[in-house]
């Protein structure tokens, strides 16, 4: 019974629950079905109705579609039943479907799109199918630049173009078609590429209210696409033409098709229903619906299927290059798909740069960059977009590259001067260190110049090292003058110190009288002999000053030990070796003797008295 009571309860629990959660469906975005069915704007007209801008009402329809899409567009004049056609196409009425007006002023205002896809197999795959709609051109208004922006972005986003014209096709109609033929001819042809930019819209025209009789509309349209003769040499004639020409090179990627007038009363059209049409219309609308499905096609852009958040940003790259100039260009839709390939050659580009490992000698920079710039032109002549207009992505690319390939300049030689001025520093710093010598050498001044000189030609790289050449070529004789003039100085100061201590050592260490005469002789030559004769200047070009360097250069230089770091230490050691032997060695063998060199015994086995 309680059970029975509580029933109620927990069904309106349930019931509460449910609307909370509907209702955070509703407030998390997720968009009612109901209210999708109906036309969004997607581009709107800016106040000056010139250019174009973006709708997020009828974008945030197509973002949340997951499949690849198609686009279905149709385009023609201002009150030419686009509306009406699309309606039919869709099997929706006129108050459900795109706005169908019947004044004199255009009733769409930019690009709509029905918000419900239509879904479709297409070669075994699913495919959102969405029809688009576009305000007519040459209405009251609007300037030819706004008329073309639209038709241009209707050009580049249909997967199927539908071209609406009244009746017949005129020169105008022809010659509006000059952008979807840059387009096709820029990137027409590309479609089997890896990096597909975006296949051409499949060009449908649709001539409604046919009333020709004994041609059909291909052969209307095949013949309003024949050349037309210009003996005059009119320029408008002659533009017309090259269109012409082009959209026959084109006709694998058009066909054509009527329908007749739905009815006299086209007011009320909007009012009927399919029995009150004619007959032929409606047999030739099927038909019609069935040639589109068969020429659909998934938009592909980049070499790959677009969802709704593809498309999305898609379309924003499209309408912020055909806004950017003063008229819509295909050359600015060129520069929007060579962009990444742009930026991939740039990578490879540098990529070879930054394998040199800076500095490098200029010759070698440049090699490397002109190897680098061929290989990025190679990608790009093989990936790149567009035909007439890619010379402007070429100048861009050839840009960029100067400019990287200038900054390369710029850090490679900077590298260079730090490189060479480290170098530089440590071979002045040598030179420094020869010039205070303790024990002078021209053989170590020489080797130590020849390895500074060598090291720095073989280190010292880049553009900066002809600089430091110089300086370092200055730097050098400089420092070997200044050391030949302190190393005679030197030299011939140690020489004089040398012979006085052999006077000592000959006189009192080993008593050695020939030792201590020569060293007096050549203390004597030395302070007098050179002094009188020799300048300082030509002292060491002397021949006899030769055979005295040559001399020294044997006992003070060695590459195997540095005496003029060791030179100290051993002089030491070899003077307490001499005392050692001097007091101790003797000591042995004449028994107890004083320990210093005097004249006592001499004076002991003298034969002579005594004075004292």
């Amino acid at each position: 019974m309680g059970r029975g009571r509580r029933a109620p309860g927990i069904r309106a629990l349930a019931l509460v629950l449910l609307a909370v959660a509907a209702a955070a469906g509703v407030a998390a975005g997720d968009p009612d079905p109901d209210e999708l069915e109906r036309a969004f704007p997607i581009v709107e007209p800016d106040h000056g109705h010139t250019k174009l801008r973006l709708s997020e009402q009828g974008l945030d329809a197509i973002r949340r579609i997951e499949n690849p899409i198609a686009i279905v567009g149709v385009i023609g004049p201002y009150r030419s039943g686009k509306s009406f056609l699309l309606n039919q196409l869709l099997s929706l009425s006129c108050d459900k479907g795109f706005g169908v007006g019947h004044m004199r002023d255009t009733k769409t205002k930019g690009i709509w799109i029905w918000g419900t896809p239509v879904e479709m197999d297409v070669d075994g795959s699913k495919v959102s199918v969405l029809y688009l709609d576009t305000e007519g051109f040459e209405s009251i208004g609007k300037s030819n630049v706004y008329d073309d922006r639209i038709f241009a972005l209707a050009t580049v986003l249909s997967s199927v173009l539908i071209y609406n014209l009244p009746e017949t096709v005129r020169e105008a109609d022809i010659s509006r078609l000059s952008f979807a033929v840059e387009i096709a001819e820029e990137f027409y042809g590309r479609v089997k590429g890896q990096d597909v930019a975006f296949e051409p819209a499949k060009l449908l025209w649709l001539i409604q209210r046919d009333f020709l009789q004994g041609k059909s509309v291909q052969q209307m349209v095949n013949e309003a696409l024949q050349r037309v003769p210009n003996d005059n040499g009119d320029k408008y004639i002659d533009e017309v033409n090259q269109i012409r020409d082009s959209l026959a090179v084109m006709g694998d990627n058009s066909t054509a098709f009527s329908l007749p007038q739905p009815h006299l009363q086209r007011t009320k059209l909007c009012d009927m229903e399919d029995k009150e049409l004619e007959p032929l219309y409606v047999k030739r609308r099927e038909q019609l619906k069935q040639l589109v499905s068969s020429i659909i096609k998934p938009k592909i852009v980049q070499g790959k299927t677009l969802n709704g958040k593809d498309f999305v940003s898609f379309l924003q790259q499209i309408l912020e290059a055909l806004n950017k100039g003063e008229i819509p260009s295909t050359g600015s839709l060129v520069e929007i798909f060579n962009k990444a390939i742009l930026e991939r050659c740039l990578k490879v580009y540098r990529e070879k740069m930054d394998g040199l490992g800076l500095p490098v000698p200029v010759e070698k920079l440049q090699q490397v960059h002109e190897m680098a710039n061929e290989e990025a032109r190679i990608i790009f002549d093989k990936q790149h977009f567009g035909k007439h207009h890619a010379a402007q992505s070429v100048l861009k690319l050839e840009d960029e590259i100067k400019k990287v390939y200038r900054n390369f300049l710029l850090a490679n030689e900077y590298q260079s001067s730090k490189l060479c001025e480290a170098r530089f520093s440590e071979c002045e710093d040598k030179m420094d260190h020869l010039q205070v010598l303790k024990l002078p050498s021209m053989a170590k001044f020489n080797a130590g110049f020849t390895h500074c000189n060598q090291s720095f030609v073989r280190e010292c790289v880049g553009p900066a090292k002809e600089s430091y050449e110089r300086r370092m070529s200055k730097m050098l004789v400089k420092a070997r003058a200044l050391f030949i003039k302190e190393y005679n100085n030197k030299l011939f100061n140690w020489l004089v110190t040398f012979s006085l201590v052999m006077v000592v050592i000959g006189r009192f260490v080993i008593k050695f009288f020939l030792l201590e005469i020569v060293a007096w002789v050549m203390f004597i030559f030395l302070e007098t002999y050179t002094r009188m004769f020799w300048s300082a200047e030509s002292l060491y070009y002397n021949p006899a000053w030769h055979i005295i360097v040559s001399s020294w250069e044997t006992i003070v230089y060695s590459p195997i030990l540095d005496l003029d770091r060791w030179a100290i230490p051993i002089v030491i050691m070899v003077s307490f070796g001499i005392l050692y032997w001097r007091c101790f060695g003797g000591r042995r063998k004449r028994g107890r003797g004083s320990l210093l060199p005097v004249y006592k015994n001499s004076y002991k086995n003298s034969s002579r008295p005594r004075s004292d």
